[in-house]
């Protein structure tokens, strides 16, 4: 028993050094540059190592994804749509600003192998928050999309320029702005469908 707990250990610092590495990398050069060969030396193991746990390069980024969606998840899995989107665009720019450099990069970059992955993630935050609103599933499907794609895009336009900028205005200001600029569309539009 004491060695699968030792075991156990060994595999989660084994991980935790793949994805260290993986995030210092993703911070120092383009997804499409990085190698498995000097993320492995980065986090001191062998290439073997690596591919026990992850068949490719794509799977970890896939991995890492899904961990950042679910903490998020997690921080509005009880809100209501509409209802509380202030509070969600809040919880967003707050969840954002505390992940890092590595999520800023996934988070904000416009083209590349980002891109994919990271609108899967989007799109499963959006299907298990927006999915669960009435209001929402009473609107015809194109409504339904041309609603989630000026909340997703708002949001992470206003992020995006946030970071581009250095962070220049205070977290509260840009979350005060967002909140308004897409609390009144999304109000304005669900009053004219009723």
């Amino acid at each position: 028993m004491q060695v699968s707990q030792y075991q156990d250990l060994r595999v989660q610092r084994t991980i935790n050094s793949i994805y260290d590495a993986f995030k210092r990398l993703i911070c120092e050069k383009e997804y499409s540059k990085i190698t498995v060969t000097e993320l492995a030396k980065m986090a001191q193991i062998n290439k073997k190592t690596f591919y026990r746990y992850y068949p490719t390069l794509d799977d970890l980024l896939i991995e890492l994804q899904t961990r950042y969606s679910q903490a998020y998840l997690k921080e509005i899995g009880n809100l209501q749509y509409p209802r509380d989107l202030a509070k969600s665009v809040e919880a967003f720019f707050t969840y954002s600003a505390t992940q890092g450099e590595a999520y800023e990069r996934i988070t904000t970059c416009s083209v590349g192998s980002y891109v994919g992955i990271r609108q899967q993630m989007i799109n499963e935050v959006m299907t298990k928050t927006w999915g669960q609103s009435q209001e929402f599933n009473q609107l015809a499907d194109w409504k339904q999309r041309i609603l989630l794609d000026f909340v997703e895009q708002t949001g992470l336009k206003v992020y995006t320029t946030w970071v581009a900028t250095g962070k220049e205005e205070s977290l509260e200001a840009v979350i005060s702005a967002a909140t308004e600029l897409m609390q009144g569309g999304v109000e304005r539009f669900l009053k004219l469908e009723q």
